[in-house]
């Protein structure tokens, strides 16, 4: 065995340390650290813990500038940001929330319905650890082509794993966002975003303190999933007859995790937890290091008495697998037998595996011969720093020459209306009930909104009815023409969206999807969009609450298009005053908020008809944005339903407002009705009101400044645009409904 006294005396010993992922210079840095080579367990540990999923190292040189956004809300101070498990955001009457979004797009192309499933498991628990009980669950996902093979193969089995995982669970699943592009073929995207609730006191943080105390692993037993590239070093340590490669895809037990959930709020309840940590990526490397880096510094852990699937599994094994529904906690010895009968009420096995000590340092004993003594930090928390080079693609001039300006356009009544259909049988446009309809929106009985709606709304406190929404979006052309104004169309999107139901938006989480950090053109895209994120959020008054960053996310030499997913939440005083998406009645009063300008470059009318990518994309003017953001909370009991601008622009809005509820429009446009239906600019939203109410909405969009423009009036069984086209609303619903189950059934 590879003990800690062996690699003292055995200093030559060739490691694999490259088939692990460290570099020369990473693995000249540990042996500086231990003042010899690692052992194999510890190998295992830095190479999985120095990981670029795990240390940010190519990124947080570009992170670090969102500890420059003030800490406050418009409700009051974050309980817990960036660092943590997850943002802990202060709603008031005595409530927080917790909210993250996490990838887990590699594993969901290999696996896809168990990547999938896993990704979701993993969020979960980590709003779990936070002291929070999980209540909504989102899922932002990135496709191929509709109809490329593999999107065939991919699709259905990530839809199914995020459904079949949440529905299990008991957790609604609220919104997210279903997009098609050629860059996403062989590296879909499976973003999962997670919001949990908990009052104040109830506040939980990872970390290992008060020497004496107690370490328990509790939940499924650690087995061989999830383990990846440690196959090659197991290579190493297994006996010739012994196991040749384990399954790199975590395998998911949703019915565990279940009893995983309940167990741990009773345990949070009962006050016998110290501190927490889920066991996500990393497994038992990540839960010791950084629980005994984050207290007191110290942690003794006896490994062989780890719960194991699989008798067989080697120590850098134990210490690397993913296995899913696994917790730790740091339990103080005289609650112990309490946290103990807890477990076993809910058929959870726990184990006692170490405790907290003095000492400093993370020791690790395999049946009493040490494999690990580490200092905790330089595992957890003192990982390589990188500043990878980057620069503004030498083609990026080009791209942004390239605009959609000289396009063909429609021009007749008959061209437009013909746009209008296409665009609404879009991949990225067409109706989503497929993938939508094998999820439970509804669960629990506090959903508000949830899809097509623009955000997805859940009620936290039945009494006073207060509650959240939230909102995911991103715009990878955008970010493609200019990262850093791509960015903040996706922050302004997603902004917007949780307002348009009259929610305050508070809270910012994010995940940044991009190529290999290697590439100074992907690096430059990064960093601009990480100083665009970071920008809007100061000017709009909103942290950014913790996030995620998946790199490498690339086929070959074909990176992604950048997608910055942006996640942002609002509060939400009374969910039963809420703005329906959607025509809600007839003979209401149609408005459009904002202003309209020739920005076609990056939109889907460029994308779906013309295949086209050049340009710039549309202003941003987050002070517009932020405007009205104030009118639609301000408006609501008088806006009788509200639908942003964005994809398709107003044709698209105009289609599924119409649709919502079976309610026609005649609308009558001023302008180019080319622009005026498929322009994408930013800060718009489709608003109606009661006829009476109309002079009061104009007093409203002058006191905040806001453009107002009258369209026209609901009724009817047609999309009417005078002067140009109409369109019978079944022949839209039979255009927007037909494409998914045309493609997937």
């Amino acid at each position: 065995m590879d003990t800690v006294e062996v690699a003292a005396q055995d200093p030559d010993r060739q490691q694999p340390w490259a088939d692990l992922g460290l570099k020369a210079d990473e693995y000249a840095r540990i042996r500086e650290i231990l003042g010899r080579r690692p052992t194999s367990s510890e190998l295992a540990m830095y190479s999985v813990m120095w990981s670029e999923h795990c240390s940010y190292k190519s990124s947080k040189v570009h992170l670090k500038q969102f500890g420059e956004i003030p800490q406050e809300t418009p409700v009051g101070k974050m309980l817990a940001g960036i660092g943590e498990n997850a943002g802990v955001i202060d709603v008031g009457q005595g409530y927080a929330v917790t909210f993250k979004v996490e990838s887990h797009n590699h594993p969901s192309y290999v696996e896809p319905y168990q990547g999938a499933a896993t990704g979701v498991g993993g969020i979960v628990r980590d709003i779990l650890a936070m002291g929070a009980r999980p209540v909504a669950v989102m899922d932002p996902l990135r496709f191929g082509p509709l109809e490329a093979a593999d999107t065939h193969r991919v699709l259905p089995g990530i839809v199914a794993g995020v459904g079949g995982y949440g529905n299990c669970l008991g957790l609604p699943n609220i919104g997210g966002e279903a997009v098609f592009d050629e860059t996403y073929l062989g590296n879909p995207l499976v973003n999962a975003l997670c919001v949990g609730v908990l009052r104040h006191e109830d506040l939980h943080l990872a970390k290992a303190s008060g020497v004496g105390n107690q370490v328990i692993l509790y939940g499924a037993r650690t087995g061989g999933d999830g383990i990846g590239g440690v196959s090659v070093l197991a290579s190493e340590t297994f006996d010739a007859d012994g196991p040749a490669k384990r399954p790199s895809v975590q395998v998911g037990d949703p019915f565990m995790e279940k009893l995983l959930i309940e167990c741990t709020l009773e345990l949070f309840a009962a006050r016998v937890v110290a501190g927490i940590q889920d066991l996500g990526g990393a497994g038992l490397s990540c839960a010791t290091s950084e629980l005994a880096s984050a207290g007191d510094g110290g942690m003794h852990v006896e490994l062989d008495r780890v719960p194991l699937r699989d008798s067989s599994l080697a120590p850098e094994e134990i210490l690397m697998s993913e296995s899913q529904e696994r917790m730790m906690a740091v339990v103080e010895p005289g609650d112990v037998a309490a946290f103990m009968e807890i477990c076993a009420k809910w058929d959870v096995e726990a184990v006692v595996v170490g405790e907290v000590t003095d000492t400093g340092r993370l020791q690790i004993d395999w049946h009493g011969e040490r494999v690990v003594d580490v200092p905790p930090r330089t595992v957890a928390h003192e990982g390589p720093t990188y500043e990878r080079p980057f620069a503004r693609p030498a083609w990026q001039d080009a791209l942004q020459a390239d605009g959609a300006e000289a396009l063909p356009r429609p021009a007749t009544g008959d061209e437009l209306r013909a746009t209008v259909l296409r665009l609404a049988g879009s991949p990225n446009l067409c109706d989503k009930s497929w993938i939508t309809d094998q999820y439970d929106r509804y669960v629990q009985g506090n959903t508000v909104l949830a899809q097509p709606s623009d955000s997805g709304m859940i009620r936290i406190d039945e009494e006073s009815n207060l509650g959240v929404a939230v909102a995911t979006d991103c715009n990878g052309r955008f970010a493609k023409l200019d990262p850093y104004a791509g960015a903040q169309l996706a922050l302004a999107e997603s902004y917007r969206n949780v307002a348009t139901g009259g929610a305050r938006p508070l809270a910012v989480s994010d995940c940044l999807n991009f190529g290999s950090p290697e590439d100074p053109d992907v690096m430059w895209q990064f960093a601009e969009a990480c100083r665009g994120l970071k920008d809007g959020c100061l000017e709009l008054g909103v942290p950014v609450t913790g996030g995620n960053v998946s790199l490498y996310n690339q086929t070959g030499e074909t990176a992604i298009l950048p997608t910055p997913v942006v996640a942002v939440l609002g509060v939400v005083e009374d969910v039963t005053r809420r703005t329906p998406t959607g025509f809600a009645a007839t003979g209401e009063q149609v408005f459009q908020l904002g202003a309209t300008r020739e920005e076609l470059s990056g939109s889907e009318w460029a994308h779906v008809v013309h295949g086209h990518l050049g340009g710039r994309p549309p202003a941003v003017d987050l002070g517009a944005e932020k405007a009205l953001g104030s009118l639609l909370a301000d408006g609501v009991g008088l806006l009788t339903s509200a639908h942003d601008l964005s994809e398709g622009g107003l044709s698209q809005a105009l289609v599924e407002s119409c649709l919502r509820r079976g309610i026609g429009a005649t609308v009558r446009l001023s302008g180019d009705p080319f622009v005026e239906l498929f322009s994408e600019s930013a800060a718009r939203v489709l608003v109606t009101v009661a006829t009476e109410d109309v002079a009061r909405l104009t007093e409203l969009a002058l006191e905040h400044g806001v453009p107002l423009t009258r369209l026209g009036e609901t009724g009817g069984a047609t999309l009417v645009v005078e002067g140009q086209f109409d369109v019978p609303l079944e022949e839209l619903r039979a255009t927007w409904t037909a494409t998914l189950p045309a493609a997937l059934s």
